[in-house]
């Protein structure tokens, strides 16, 4: 005798060897005995042979229709071997009656299962629904094919173009669009990225890298909603001052501004003025919703995006001509020794005299103007060259604190598009020049930025208003800075603390800890009970996260597309060699551009070897650039000097996939 049995959902028949109240010992073809539970043996037969019945049975249950065993089905619970005989012949043998399990067992949309050999009919709602999904899959699985088909010919469906940065960045898994990618480039032995830009999804490789960077950043687009710039209501006084910003041209967020008043009386003060949006824009009102959504302004070669609307920037900023609402830090010092006697904070109206702008003026203001051993032709001359001597000052004092000068071995550089002055269609013809770090103009306005941004932290610490500091425990490698609610030493700037309180147009950090500021400012004492945000208060700790997140975010891009103005620059001018400088691990760093990359052939030369490299090949899509080593241009290594500034030395990552073809399930055959 023979049985046929239930093995965990999967039927097996064999030879019975024996049998006992409630198992029996099955010989299967192979030789093999298993026990099986009296329970789970559903049809017992004595020809044909086992392998020859399940072999039959498939084949037969092929050809059973499942809406007409669905009508012939009794309402109640029923046996296969029943309805095997109510729709076969009365005189169904054990072949037809297996046939009949394996049917039913398979369409658990028609019939459910009510226990070992046993089933119910589904209802035909029920059956009705699962009948639609399944064509609605099979034709799917048709759709899937036909995409697969034609991006492996070399065509890009409309459907998937359309949701290209969502397949290839944050794609579902389930959906036809990323199952059809991951089956071409399955057949056609591709990698997805490849494949894509074969089949013409990827046109432009600088709109590639901006469009995954709105879709990541900015998912519902970068425009603003209709906003007016709330109006100040304070009756503020106005400054006796005549101040002065400096900025770079393209700057139309003018946060901060300086004046100088007592030169030569042996008692200076300087004023640090910033922009005070705070004085307008309250927590959690529409303005504001607006800057904590997006936290900081996005910048790139030849175009930004705002952290406010430009109707907004443009009410606050601090343009000259104008008589514009300022946070003001008052510093007065002895104009001998420079030492600081007295500092105060004021919101007051301040007088803009001028704009000055760093490109038109980095040439003709230089240190040996600010010196006195040059002519020093040019506005605010006498205050530039205070603030100049006093930079130098605090710059060194700050040196001291650090344990180490600040080297800027590295210059900076600036990027120019030459365009309409709209959104860059990555086109433009790019000009990249150099600029020295830590130049006069730059120094003046950095060390004035710092000493607000340390002297304001340590007021809001002494009042007992929580702020948004950053701080850095020490200079030692891998210590990074980091932002948190409490005043900290910034061991990198060389200060007992450190805010960002200077550019509240552009981060909103800033604006944050202006309002705290201007608590401050106007209560004195009591602005703990004043401020918006009190100790330990929640928002502050989501802002710092979002910021933090948003921020390194938005540098990684701008550090990725400079990257890619920097490969056009060398194919817009045709440049196959540079001369370089080895890091590490084959990486080396341009002479005379912002690039770091991998040349063949410099693995083993020591950090600071000079070299020349052959550009073998640029991949703006990637950010991959190919060389090689040409030449050494030296026998002596010198290691490179180190920067103290935040940058990574390595260059840009390639481009990284969401997309991933091992992980995906190849689509089901089409209908």
């Amino acid at each position: 005798m023979y049985a046929l049995f239930d093995d965990a959902g999967k039927f097996l028949a064999g030879r019975v060897m024996s049998e006992a109240d409630s198992s029996m010992q099955i010989e299967l073809d192979s030789g093999k005995r298993v026990k099986v539970k009296t329970a789970n043996v559903l049809l017992r037969f004595d020809k044909p042979q086992p392998a020859e019945l399940l072999s039959s049975a498939q084949a037969q249950a092929v050809g059973i229709d499942l809406d007409l065993a669905w009508e012939f089905a009794p309402e109640g619970e029923f046996g296969f071997a029943e309805l095997a005989r109510d729709y076969f012949s009365a005189s169904a043998g054990p072949e037809l009656q297996a046939a009949m399990l394996f049917k039913l067992f398979e369409a658990p949309h028609y019939f459910r299962r009510a226990g070992k050999g046993q089933f119910r009919k589904a209802p035909e709602e029920t059956v009705k629904a699962a009948l639609l999904a399944i064509e609605r899959k099979a034709q799917q699985a048709a759709q899937i094919e036909a995409w697969a088909t034609e991006l492996a010919a070399g065509a890009c469906p409309p459907p998937i173009a359309e949701q290209l940065y969502k397949i290839l960045f944050r794609p579902d898994k389930n959906a036809p669009e990323y199952k059809a990618v991951v089956e071409a480039a399955r057949r056609s032995q591709r990698a997805p990225l490849d494949l894509l830009k074969n089949a013409g999804a990827i046109t432009s490789p600088y709109q590639f890298h901006w469009r995954r960077f709105l879709f990541e950043q900015f998912p519902k687009g970068h425009g603003f909603p209709a906003l007016e710039a709330p109006q100040i209501q304070d009756k503020l006084p106005l400054a006796a001052v005549q101040a002065f910003s400096i900025d770079d041209s393209q700057t139309t967020e003018i946060d901060d501004a300086l004046s100088v008043t007592g030169l030569g009386s042996g008692s200076v003060v300087l004023g640090i003025h910033i922009a005070a949006p705070g004085l307008a824009i309250t927590p959690d009102s529409a303005v504001d919703k607006v800057a904590r959504e997006r936290l900081s302004t996005v910048y790139m070669p030849g175009w930004k995006i705002t952290m406010l609307p430009d109707a907004v920037v443009q009410a606050y900023t601090l343009d000259e001509g104008r008589d514009c609402p300022a946070v003001s830090l008052y510093v007065t010092l002895d104009e001998a020794t420079l030492a600081i006697t007295a500092t105060e904070t004021r919101l007051e109206r301040v007088p803009i005299a001028a704009n000055l702008r760093h490109d038109q003026l980095d040439e003709v203001i230089t240190e040996a103007s600010l010196t006195g051993e040059a002519l020093a032709e040019y506005p605010f001359a006498p205050e530039l060259a205070f603030c100049f001597r006093l930079a130098r000052h605090l710059k060194a004092a700050r040196e001291v604190v650090r344990g180490k000068p600040e080297l800027f071995n590295r210059p900076d550089y600036s990027f120019k598009l030459d365009g309409p002055g709209t959104e860059p269609s990555g086109d433009e013809t790019v000009r990249i020049t150099e600029r020295r770090r830590g130049a006069p103009l730059d120094l003046v306005v950095s060390e004035a930025m710092i000493l607000a941004n340390s002297t304001w932290g340590g007021w809001l610490a002494e009042l007992g208003v929580p702020g948004i500091y950053r701080s850095q425990a020490s200079l030692a490698p891998g210590v990074k800075v980091r932002m948190g609610t409490k005043p900290a030493p910034h061991a990198g700037m060389g200060v007992a603390q450190y805010t960002w309180a200077t550019s509240p147009l552009r981060r909103y950090t800033d604006l944050v800890n202006q309002w705290q500021i201007i608590a401050c400012a106007r209560h004195g004492r009591t602005a703990a009970l004043a401020a918006p945000f009190k100790p330990k208060d929640a928002t502050l700790f989501s802002v710092i996260s979002a910021f933090d997140g948003a921020y390194s975010a938005y540098n990684g891009f701008q550090q990725a597309i400079e990257r890619f103005w920097t490969m056009r620059w060398l194919a817009q001018n045709g440049v196959t060699e540079l001369d370089a400088a080895v890091m590490k691990d084959g990486l080396v760093r341009a002479d005379t551009l912002p690039l770091v990359f991998k040349a063949l052939g410099c693995e083993p030369l020591p950090r600071g070897t000079r070299v020349r490299v052959r550009v073998t090949g640029l991949d703006l899509l990637t950010l991959d650039v190919h060389a090689s080593l040409l030449a050494r241009l030296d026998d002596t290594a010198a290691a490179d000097a180190a920067d103290d500034g935040d940058e990574d030395d390595a260059p840009a990552a390639s481009l990284s996939l969401a997309i991933d073809v091992a992980d995906a399930e190849p689509p089901p055959a089409s209908a």
